[in-house]
């Protein structure tokens, strides 16, 4: 039986007075519980649940396949869900795709405007599509407001990756969306434009715009403010980083040693050791056992390397879930209709994607 859909909890909750001093805690954005959507016998987003606040920038990661894109885009109308319920925006996924789309800024995975049109002419043709009361005004105002105003009659085809990046988010905020739903916004752009990136993206948070971005990057997961985890259709864990940390049960070392590939080979299993990726020239060793992990240390230390225990971060944390989650679903899979080529592949063994 199909669970039935969700009350915005905005509008229909009762009030209650909060305790003095007490913080009330933002409005759900978006609050979605069971979504599943499935392609043909092929399960790609599994009974979902999100809650995601007013004015959050929330992390969405999970390698190639795992209905991230899929997700995205029955959030924002452009895919209706086979089950499941819920709200975004206040307004019910299943039966209100219509009063979302409006309110939504919505990035797709590459750079989807016309390359042969001006930077102006692009966002002109999006204020139009968006029925904005006064495009002309609003294209400059977002001109300036994204630091676009001296590409502002270049072809957008001849803009490197960041700079197509930026017109791109310009375009999605052009309308003031309360919600944005980035896929990967950043993939292959150079790392002082994808800082960039995310400066604008906080100074929209900061204006109280809510932000879903997937993304592979670990240095812009740390930037989220809640982050979710999903492999192969199935949620996996989520919270703050701290939290998602803390709750991993994992230590951590680093290992310095003269032949670090080859104190790597030796490495893999060894008591204790769950994975071991290189990190410039020496080795993070992971693993949720931490007195075998210790022995081991201990031992490899009597054999001339140098060990210290280090702080788990969040690359260890999804590499061990991946090498937890089930193998059957991590080989057979799951695709989401692009097929996952749009992205980049988080590795199960922190090697680089392909």
């Amino acid at each position: 039986m199909q669970t039935p859909p969700l009350q915005d909890s905005t509008a229909s909750a009762p009030q209650q007075t909060a305790p003095a001093g007490a913080t009330t805690a933002p409005p759900l954005v978006i609050d979605v519980r069971g979504i599943t959507k499935s392609f043909g016998r092929r399960t790609v987003v599994n009974q979902l649940d999100l809650q995601v606040r007013r004015g959050e920038i929330f992390g969405f990661l999970g390698p190639n396949g795992s209905g991230k894109t899929t997700f995205i885009r029955m959030l924002c109308g452009l895919l209706r869900p086979d089950s499941g319920s819920g709200t975004c925006l206040g307004f019910d996924v299943l039966r209100e795709a219509h009063r979302i789309k409006p309110l939504v800024g919505y990035m797709t995975q590459r750079f989807s405007l016309y390359e042969d049109l001006t930077v102006t002419e692009n966002l002109t043709f999006a204020a139009r599509m968006y029925q904005v009361a006064d495009p002309v005004r609003a294209v400059k105002s977002s001109l300036d407001r994204m630091g676009l105003r001296r590409f502002a009659g270049q072809l957008a085809g001849q803009l490197s990756g960041g700079w197509k990046q930026r017109v791109a988010l310009a375009a999605g905020t052009l309308h003031s969306p309360r919600l944005l739903l980035l896929d990967e916004p950043t993939a292959g752009v150079d790392p002082g434009a994808r800082r960039d990136f995310w400066d604008q993206v906080h100074m929209l948070a900061e204006e109280g715009i809510t932000s879903l971005i997937s993304t592979h990057y670990m240095d812009e997961a740390e930037r989220c403010n809640r982050l979710a985890y999903i492999a192969y259709g199935n949620l996996l864990a989520q919270g703050t980083g701290e939290e998602l940390i803390a709750v991993s049960g994992l230590t951590t070392w680093r290992v310095t040693a003269q032949e670090p590939h080859h104190a790597a080979r030796a490495l893999r299993g060894r008591p204790g050791v769950e994975q071991v990726a290189a990190f410039g020239n020496a080795l993070h060793v992971s693993g949720k056992n931490a007195g075998l992990l210790r022995e081991t240390m201990m031992l490899l230390e009597s054999e001339g390397a140098a060990c210290r225990p280090v702080e788990t971060g969040l690359e260890e944390v999804f590499i061990s879930l991946m090498q937890s989650h089930s193998p059957d679903v991590r080989h057979t899979g799951t695709e989401e209709p692009d097929g996952g080529k749009n992205g980049r592949h988080i590795p199960p063994y922190g090697g680089s994607g392909s």
